[in-house]
């Protein structure tokens, strides 16, 4: 591996590391724009924190400016490219467990 392809693989790291980016991009991906709240009850174990927090370059928040508050979240051009490779993932891990589990002795 060249210097580029380790600097590319950092970078891309840096964008979806950590427990829940991934998540959020999947579910976004997977419902289209979706209210904070909405996207916290489909992610398992994140708080309010958290979600907040990883919200960030790949989601778009859109603020409808109503009363009460409406706030809706999509996927930036970024997160659109980066969705289906998300989507290989998934695919990937039902793949691997659907499989026997190999024994290891």
């Amino acid at each position: 591996m060249n210097k580029m392809q380790s600097c590319a693989i950092t970078d891309v790291m840096s964008v979806i590391g950590g427990k829940w980016r991934v998540s959020i991009i999947w579910h976004i991906g997977q419902e289209g724009p979706i209210r904070f709240n909405t996207l916290k009850r489909t992610i398992t174990g994140i708080t309010t924190i958290m979600l907040t927090r990883s919200l960030d370059d790949l989601v778009i928040r859109k603020d409808y400016q109503e009363n009460p508050p409406r706030v809706e979240y999509s996927l930036s051009k970024d997160g659109e490219t980066l969705y289906p490779i998300i989507e290989a993932l998934n695919d990937w891990g039902e793949y691997c467990c659907s499989r026997p589990k190999e024994r290891v002795d």
